[in-house]
């Protein structure tokens, strides 16, 4: 199994973005594969779903260790979201092969153009929010609403297991509306930790099916790695608003392009 150079390095950026962010697994690397490297779609989905599997656990390891996980909250979501990664891999599969590629194409473009969305509104709500108060427990318990986490891990694995694009950077904000109590720091351990069981369940379904291209998942890690271990030591810098502010711009060109915009 050769190592590609060139897949490698757009590893080593993904990666390394993510780990900056903590986000855009899917959305950066999807695209990416599909477009500069010709990889098919449905390649694409399930070989960024196993590379994002190892990259996951990194982010969410270090929230761990700090607390900062709402394990009760995870819980739940992956009580929908698992199944839900199963059923959005198998919606995948029961399309007309004629037709599959394309359909792939449309739903990664609305994915793109959501995320994209999800992020602004994520920014807007964090500068609107006092930066002191983000980093402080909840002040008050936090009752878990049970059907409403577990119809947004189900919703949200169904979009993960058919396009790679959500585990993070969708739940993050919708779960901020849920759970409005929750610090900055607990939204985005539990967001973390959340997505681990959700892209594995994911990654397995494609993984069965053989959606999976190892040369290209390989290929990837070799860059992936470092670049995710690069990016959370800079995470603290000045750079991730530069990120943050750029990113939304370069899904909505993913976006259109998947819709066939130009």
């Amino acid at each position: 199994m050769a190592i590609e150079p060139g897949l490698a390095l757009g590893g080593l950026l993904g990666g390394f973005l993510v780990g900056l962010t903590g986000m855009g697994g899917g959305a950066l690397l999807t695209p990416m594969l599909v477009f500069i490297f010709n990889v098919s779609p449905t390649a694409a989905v399930g070989s960024d779903l196993v590379a994002s599997l190892v990259m996951k656990p990194i982010g969410g390891a270090v929230h761990w260790r700090h607390r900062t996980v709402r394990t009760d909250i995870v819980s739940w979501l992956c009580l929908g979201s698992i199944p839900g990664a199963f059923v959005g891999v198998g919606l995948m599969h029961l399309m007309p092969a004629s037709t599959a590629e394309n359909t792939i194409r449309v739903m990664l473009g609305i994915a793109l153009l959501a995320t994209a969305s999800t992020m602004i509104i994520r920014d807007q709500q964090s500068r609107r929010r006092d930066a002191g108060a983000l980093d402080k427990p909840a002040a008050q318990p936090v009752q878990v609403r049970r059907g409403a986490t577990v119809l947004l891990g189900l919703i949200g694995g169904a979009l993960v297991g058919f396009t790679s694009v959500g585990s993070g950077s969708l739940m993050i904000v919708v779960m901020s509306f849920l759970y409005p109590q929750l610090s900055k720091r607990e939204l985005v351990g539990t967001d973390l930790v959340q997505a681990v069981p959700l892209v594995g369940a994911a990654a397995i379904g494609h993984l069965f099916l053989g959606d999976v291209a190892f040369g290209v998942t390989a290929s990837l890690l070799v860059g992936a790695l470092p670049g995710v271990f690069v990016g959370a030591r800079l995470s603290s810098t000045g750079a991730t608003v530069i990120v943050r502010t750029a990113m939304p711009a370069v899904l909505v060109a993913s976006g259109l392009k998947f819709l066939g915009a130009f």
